[in-house]
């Protein structure tokens, strides 16, 4: 029998994290927490294998932006409206950008390849990366920690339900992917047309 999500992050634990916190960002952190209340793996492998994977994802994007800022991929970056705000945020508070950008919806994923297109040492923007994503990690780890307890009862209340809520969820799960997808062929078009008229 396939093994779910859940059963997956308990198995591999502060693995499954560090993959997870890559790309999911705060919901990883919560759910280290939540794992942590139950036993599954100590608070502080939680915080730490959070905090390392949202580490390497922005070290990923940084480099991808200081290395490769003529490719496509950061060129649609660089068209974002997201884009914009972090580059004038980076020009007027540089160090303190690094630290918060991670705590800012939206800019998650721009600031760092934003940062790779700056004059910021690589160095510099790691040891305050790391420390940035120590502080944050802390944070909603303990979130998710504490907030456990709800998060068990809610899923014991529905777990007499639990054929009847696997039927129902793909149903706007896949109305909101097919709306992401649109969302996201509309600003890819616009962009490819952006740089077009600018080339």
């Amino acid at each position: 029998m396939m093994t779910t999500f859940g059963q997956y992050l308990q198995d591999y634990g502060p693995v499954a994290i560090i993959l997870w916190a890559g790309f999911e960002g705060e919901s990883a952190a919560i759910a280290g927490g939540v794992l942590a209340h139950r036993g599954v793996m100590p608070l502080w492998a939680a915080w730490l294998a959070t905090a390392f994977g949202a580490f390497l994802a922005d070290e990923m994007f940084f480099q991808i932006g200081r290395r490769f800022r003529d490719r496509p991929f950061v060129a649609r970056a660089r068209h974002r409206p997201a884009f914009a705000k972090a580059m004038a945020f980076i020009e007027r508070y540089p160090t303190a950008y690094i630290i918060v950008f991670r705590f800012l919806y939206g800019l998650r994923t721009v600031s760092p390849i934003a940062l790779g297109l700056t004059h910021v040492p690589f160095r510099r923007f790691a040891s305050l990366n790391a420390f940035a994503a120590l502080i944050w990690s802390a944070i909603f780890t303990t979130i998710g920690y504490l907030f456990g307890p709800t998060v068990d009862r809610m899923l014991d209340a529905l777990a007499p339900y639990k054929n009847q809520i696997l039927i129902a969820l793909p149903i706007p799960g896949t109305c909101f992917l097919i709306w992401k997808l649109w969302q996201w062929h509309r600003r890819r078009r616009a962009i490819e047309r952006s740089i077009e008229a600018e080339a």
